[in-house]
């Protein structure tokens, strides 16, 4: 029953911020509870846009490091899937949302930053990967 409702959930959640144009309403800002949702998705792809030190002090379980600041950055998110949902976090929103503009630019088409980032999933308490 409780997969259900996720999958039902997870379905309308798609369907109403799957968007084809490309403009600020494919980045979706979305809350603690709402990733959690979106992070039982299989295909989704968790970002952490933080530098590796702050990576390795605290970060999310089975995100990905890709550093915003990096000289590299442009090539890095090259690997990743633009079909595929993408979840970005930084520290608190700042750098997650020029990452997720960055994202819509390059032809990514669902977006979803973490509004108030790591410090937020903090806050709540989640399962943390330290």
């Amino acid at each position: 029953m409780k997969k259900s409702t996720i999958v039902i959930v997870l379905a309308l959640m798609i369907s109403v911020f799957s968007c084809s144009t490309k403009d600020k309403s494919s980045i979706t800002t979305v809350s603690v509870e709402e990733m959690q949702t979106l992070m039982a998705l299989e295909n989704v792809q968790l970002v952490d846009v933080r530098t590796p030190i702050e990576h390795k002090v605290g970060h999310i379980a089975n995100s990905q490091n890709i550093d915003y600041n990096s000289p590299t950055f442009d090539d890095d998110i090259t690997k990743l899937d633009k079909d595929k949902p993408v979840i970005l976090y930084c520290q608190k929103g700042g750098r997650s949302a020029k990452c997720a503009d960055k994202l819509l630019e390059a032809g990514f088409k669902k977006i979803f930053d973490l509004k108030g980032g790591f410090s937020e999933w903090e806050h709540v308490d989640l399962k943390l990967n330290l």
